[in-house]
């Protein structure tokens, strides 16, 4: 079973769509064990000219195009919307929804809103499972 590791629970202290980017560029390579000239000469940029694209993306002076987003992605063997999550939280679902089949992201695209529908479901849920609680509370 797909459980995210602690590392992608760094929090982003003001989370503008270049610094949400910049921190999950970072887990993700963190994730995948590569550094800034390794990713940036899989892309085919050279590695010292990648290592220099992906230092200033990771440093949010320069913005990334939907077409080095895909790239990225495919890269880091993560979702372009992993990339993109507002928050860590987010980023680890989607990470973990990327590892379901079809049939089982069928499921939980049903079932989550069911959760949010009615608080009361997901304490009961995570007791039932035995999952580590984040934060379970009814919002």
């Amino acid at each position: 079973m797909f459980r995210p590791t602690p590392f992608f629970r760094t929090p982003v202290p003001h989370p503008s769509p270049r610094a949400l980017f910049a921190a999950r560029l970072l887990q993700a390579l963190q994730l995948r064990g590569l550094n800034q000239r390794a990713l940036g000469d899989r892309m085919g940029l050279g590695k010292d000219k990648g290592s220099s694209r992906i230092n200033r993306y990771e440093h949010q002076v320069t913005a990334i195009g939907f077409d080095n987003l895909a790239l990225l992605a495919q890269l880091l063997e993560v979702p372009a919307a992993y990339l993109l999550a507002d928050d860590a939280a987010m980023a680890d679902a989607i990470l973990a929804l990327s590892h379901a089949d079809d049939s089982q992201r069928e499921t939980l695209a049903t079932l989550i809103p069911a959760l949010i529908e009615d608080p009361t479901l997901l304490p009961k849920l995570v007791e039932l499972l035995q999952l580590p609680t984040r934060s379970c509370s009814a919002r």
